[in-house]
């Protein structure tokens, strides 16, 4: 069975700057950790594959490079079945992306060398993790797995717009990511949904967006949950009722930098471990940063289910 550590690189990170930082990234590893296996993605969503590959060839540490895209699809290859595939699997990331809240919340964030070093220090840590089982975009029943968020309406579509402007993308990634911020706030339409939260019931309630946040900071640097502890059990969720447009867009930068939003009268600041949201299935769904489907949502928290080394 290897002892060595499996890396997955998608080159295409960050607009193909982890793809120019690899050789540098390479060298460091190999110096750090020694020997390695390396596999380097061709196309959207190869890291959850090439992570069950590696899996079934007895890799046990498995490190991402890229963005928080790049290791959610390393995440939800080493899961199944709301835990690692088999006890001894381990997650590491090195920042390479356009957006690397994990490696925030590890302390490493924008720090590659850091990252290294934290890896090849070998200590240990686990985090919880969202299961969300949602519809797929061809209406099949999904499953997947996020350790960022889980968010659906005008937080999703804001998502699934950045990911799919090809003109836009060409600019820079965040800048696509606030052209689309403004674009969907302006025009998303609110909608009805029912939701349950652990025992609490809310019928019918005409909202713009709701995420399920692991974590504190998310969303570039925003401290969209003030309160999130990665390793309660507990998931911090942040629902946007009818709020006026206005409300949203001509607040200050610190609104959300700062966690001012939660104390907006339609804004919910509430915590649970099991959530439940039914509604129009034009809503979509996003976890970690990537469109997942549609609604029907059901989400499930569990406790310190992802093992990190770094």
């Amino acid at each position: 069975m290897p002892e060595i550590p499996k890396v997955i690189v998608n080159p295409a990170a960050g607009q193909g700057a982890a793809g120019r930082a690899w050789p540098g990234i390479e060298a460091k590893l190999r110096g750090a950790l020694g020997p390695i296996d390396v596999s380097i993605t061709t196309h959207a969503g190869a890291e959850t594959d090439l992570t069950r590959q590696g899996v079934a060839d007895g890799f046990r540490h498995f490190i991402a490079v890229g963005g928080d895209g790049t290791m959610n699809g390393v995440l939800n290859g080493m899961m199944a079945d709301s835990q690692p595939i088999n006890d001894k699997v381990r997650l590491s990331v090195i920042p390479a992306g356009t957006s690397n809240e994990l490696t925030r919340a590890l302390g490493v964030h924008g720090d590659q060398d850091g990252a290294i070093a934290a890896i090849a220090a070998g200590g240990e840590q686990r985090f919880d993790l969202l299961q969300a089982d949602c519809l797929d975009l061809d209406d099949n029943n999904h499953r997947h797995y996020g350790v960022l968020a889980v968010s659906w309406g005008g937080a999703a579509e804001i998502v699934y717009r950045t990911n799919n402007s090809r003109y836009l993308k060409k600019l820079g990634g965040r800048f696509s990511y606030y052209v689309n911020t403004l674009l969907v706030t302006l025009s998303y339409p609110n909608r009805h949904c029912d939701l349950i939260i652990d025992d609490q019931h809310m019928t019918d309630v005409l909202h713009y967006s709701g995420l399920i946040c692991n974590l504190e900071m998310l969303g570039g640097g925003m401290r969209l949950a003030p309160n999130a502890d990665p390793r309660d059990g507990i998931a911090d969720f942040l629902f946007f009722r009818d709020i006026a447009r206005k409300d949203i867009i001509l607040q200050k930068p610190s609104w959300l930098f700062e966690g001012h939003h939660i104390k907006h009268p339609k804004v919910d600041y509430m915590r649970g471990r099991n959530f439940v949201v039914t509604g129009a299935r034009e809503a979509l769904v996003d976890a970690d940063g990537e469109t997942i489907g549609r609604l029907p949502l059901a989400v499930k928290t569990l406790k310190q289910a992802l093992p990190l080394i770094g």
